[in-house]
């Protein structure tokens, strides 16, 4: 049986996202059942009154969720999502490749959830750059945690101070594998040159969560060290960072 089409020959448009899961349809007309809309107007209420503070994971992601999927309880597929990914941040922060393989989960709301880990790095950038590292340093840990604590591939980032310990540059120099990046010494100190920077900063992740050095990680930190100070460059420190915390070099007494 055929669909009926308009004057114009148009097919009728599909009620729902397609994003949408299998769960509650909309009504005929296209509105949401009021318990849902309802249930959306209180949320979006509290989140305007009390903040992100006064709200548990599940339901901040609720409200990220709403945009995407305008027509559909999304409250399950919230749950799903932190059951599968830990916590907000891990929702965020997951692969677009994994989000997909979440039943419900489309271009649409992977785009919401990448818009959002983009903007909080951003956000988390702008309060270290062009900063005084040491007056910024909780800043400067909150940034790299931001940036790099739940990716599940090692990443290798460098940071580039002018003479004052100004921040002036963040750069990644390189991604691996799980466990594993390769990192060029000589490349390192080159791009220091060319900013003109004085001294670095070296961080990189561990996915395992556990940022203990391996051997490798203080072989090349050695490596740098001895390249950098060759051409008066100091190396303050290498943070490692893991799921919940990280590790100073300078603090352990590795450098």
């Amino acid at each position: 049986m055929t669909q009926p089409r308009n004057a114009l020959g148009e097919m009728p448009l599909p009620l729902f996202n397609t994003d949408e899961a299998a769960g509650q349809a909309p009504l005929p007309s296209g509105r949401l059942p009021s318990y849902i809309a309802d249930h959306r107007k209180r949320l979006r209420a509290r989140f305007m009154d009390g903040g992100a503070q006064a709200m548990p994971d599940y339901e901040l992601l609720e409200l990220v969720l709403f945009r995407a999927i305008p027509r559909q309880d999304v409250k399950p597929l919230a749950r799903e999502l932190l059951d599968s990914f830990g916590d907000f941040n891990g929702v965020v922060t997951a692969p677009a490749t994994r989000l997909s393989e979440i039943k419900g989960i489309g271009p649409s709301v992977i785009c919401e959830l990448k818009i959002i880990e983009a903007a909080a790095q951003r956000l988390s950038r702008a309060r270290v750059m062009q900063r005084h590292v040491v007056s910024s340093w909780n800043q400067l840990l909150d940034y790299c945690h931001t940036t790099m604590a739940h990716r599940d591939t090692e990443q290798f980032r460098v940071l580039f101070l002018d003479r004052k310990n100004v921040l002036i540059a963040d750069e990644a120099q390189a991604s691996g594998t799980v466990d594993h990046v390769p990192v060029y010494p000589r490349e390192v100190v080159k791009r220091a040159l060319e900013l003109n920077a004085s001294a670095l900063i070296l961080v990189h992740n561990h996915p395992s969560g556990d940022p203990t050095p391996s051997q490798a990680d203080i072989a090349m930190t050695r490596q740098i060290e001895n390249a950098a100070q060759a051409l008066s460059i100091t190396l303050h420190d290498h943070l490692i960072i893991g799921k919940s915390r990280e590790l100073s070099f300078r603090e352990q007494g590795l450098l």
